[in-house]
């Protein structure tokens, strides 16, 4: 048998949850059920019982259900997404090592989830499939975050924190606004990748800064200062793309 927990801040939709899967109580046990995201984390890190699925709802008060699962120490078991968005945004997030459920919960649709997790061969969290899955996420709701996979941890970063990345070799240093620069394993252009265009500029085959931090650019001596008063290099040969993009 199935062992289960939900996470879900609204209580009526655990209760509705529950429900359905009531019909369902010779294939699947509900173990735990949470309306504090912090209480469902403490509980999943802590406990020596063996798990099969989470039940999880996207959209929280006090985390998103991505940066909830990031939280998780070992997320060895498979991870079903309760949400209210509607089917374009549920095309979005839809991935073969993680499936959904549309609110309110069809029982047709809900016996599909069971029966794909009976047949699920590895409850390991593949990480490069869930970056796929929140960059897609992010991206359809318009969300200005991005997330990183390094170092066996996923990463969530809004955009509006950067002031700048700097190269060094394999790995790149990311300062942000209000918090201690971050140490990451990832090219430079790999980040570069990730960030919007419109705010991000590489200056400088080491440096990538956020066009809407720059606080003075000095041009005798061909470097801009940035609002954490750092002082980056213009690389001659994108001077004039840089003033373009100001």
């Amino acid at each position: 048998m199935l062992k289960a927990v939900i996470v879900d801040d609204e209580p009526k939709a655990i209760q509705s949850l529950s429900w359905e899967l009531s019909h369902f109580k010779k294939e699947i046990e509900i173990v735990e059920s949470f309306t504090i995201p912090e209480e469902a984390i403490a509980y999943l890190n802590n406990s020596e019982k063996t798990l099969d699925c989470l039940f999880l709802d996207i959209q929280m008060p006090t985390m998103d259900g991505f940066q909830f699962l990031d939280k998780i120490k070992n997320k060895d078991f498979s991870v079903v997404i309760t949400t209210a968005y509607d089917e374009y945004a549920i095309k979005a997030i839809k991935h073969e090592a993680i499936d959904y459920l549309l609110k309110p919960i069809d029982s047709d649709d809900l016996s599909s989830t069971i029966n794909k997790l009976k047949n699920i061969n590895t409850k390991i969290v593949n990480y490069d499939k869930l970056e796929e899955l929140f960059s897609k996420f992010n991206e359809d709701n318009n969300k200005q975050k991005i997330t990183i996979n390094t170092d066996g941890k996923l990463i969530f970063l809004s955009v509006d924190e950067i002031i700048f990345i700097e190269a060094e070799g394999n790995y790149c240093t990311i300062y942000l606004f209000e918090s201690d620069a971050m140490v990451v394993t990832k090219k430079i252009k790999e980040l570069a990748a990730l960030l919007p265009e419109k705010m991000f500029f590489r200056i400088h085959n080491s440096y990538i800064i956020n066009l809407y931090k720059v606080k003075e650019f000095i041009k005798t001596e061909g470097y801009v200062i940035m609002q954490s008063e750092h002082r980056i290099p213009v690389a001659r040969q994108r001077k004039l793309d840089f003033l373009n993009r100001l």
